[in-house]
């Protein structure tokens, strides 16, 4: 895995999961390097308080050892406007729409999304189910 790999929130809240199998590939992928966005700390962040019962100061610890692995990219207009034709185009939801932007500015490859179309390119980036 490299900097050419995005991964959605989804794929990475496995690593919270009952599911010993997906949890410890999510983290296996994770820990191999990739992308992720803002956004994707910001809903991991949601749903580990909301569906995880974690607290903040949890959450701020295992989201610190991602970012080790990881790298984050900042939103920013560009990729409002991008995520905006992508939606458009593709009928993505807006929040997908978004990470599939910032997956593209990054130039990453694959798009790693339990939620999307695997096997569907986008302007050269590829979606894949990893669980598959």
């Amino acid at each position: 895995m490299s900097a050419d790999t995005f991964f959605d929130s989804n794929v990475l809240l496995y690593i919270l999961s009952a599911d010993q199998v997906r949890a410890s590939h999510s983290f296996a992928l994770a820990s191999g390097g990739g992308v992720i966005s803002v956004q994707v700390l910001s809903e991991f962040a949601n749903v580990a308080k909301k569906k995880f019962g974690m607290h903040i100061p949890e959450i701020k610890e295992l989201l610190s050892t991602l970012r080790r692995f990881l790298v984050v990219r900042e939103l920013n207009l560009a990729t409002h406007e991008r995520g905006l034709d992508i939606a458009e185009r593709y009928r993505f939801s807006i929040y997908d729409s978004m990470l599939l932007a910032s997956a593209l500015e990054a130039r990453c490859r694959t798009f790693y999304s339990e939620d999307l179309h695997h096997g569907q390119r986008i302007e050269g980036l590829t979606i894949r189910n990893p669980f598959r």
